[in-house]
């Protein structure tokens, strides 16, 4: 096995398990501390466009897409997601609050957004959830390749 090889791997799996940590407990926070309710009045009180469809969106992403994004599943669409709310919140919130988190500020908003984008850019890695399921569920008589253009002499 390539030594980069691997350890793109596990920097992808740990850059992964890291945000999917931070989502998966804001959208908890958001449907059990928060209530959806409650969540929904933050968010009109924050002046977010379609609060009523933003906050419950946003919770569902961050529980279920966080979840997604740590096991590996449909993880570059997963992440994109993530960089696209993460960059609405960024602008529609927290960017005039300067960038210090206790100010209300971008710091982590662009952090999250960030390491989405570099998982968007750089893909999950090979340890993933979905690449365990498509060998699952070929025959055992299947080989699973990954496909890479021939090399011409």
């Amino acid at each position: 096995m390539n030594p980069s090889r691997a350890l793109h791997d596990v920097a992808c799996l740990l850059l992964r398990l890291v945000l999917a940590v931070v989502f998966v407990a804001h959208g908890w926070q958001k449907f059990y501390d928060w209530t959806l309710d409650g969540t929904r009045e933050t968010f009109t009180e924050m002046d977010v466009p379609f609060a009523d469809v933003a906050a419950p969106g946003v919770a569902v992403l961050e529980l279920v897409g966080g979840g997604m994004l740590g096991l590996g599943i449909l993880t570059r669409l997963v992440a994109a997601a993530f960089s696209g709310v993460m960059v609405g919140a960024l602008v529609l919130v927290h960017a005039e609050n300067g960038i210090f988190i206790e100010d209300g500020g971008i710091e982590l908003v662009l952090v999250l957004a960030g390491g989405c984008a570099a998982i968007v850019l750089l893909g999950p890695g090979r340890i993933r959830m979905d690449r365990m399921l498509v060998r699952w569920f070929s025959s055992e008589e299947e080989e699973v390749v990954e496909v890479a253009p021939k090399r011409r002499k």
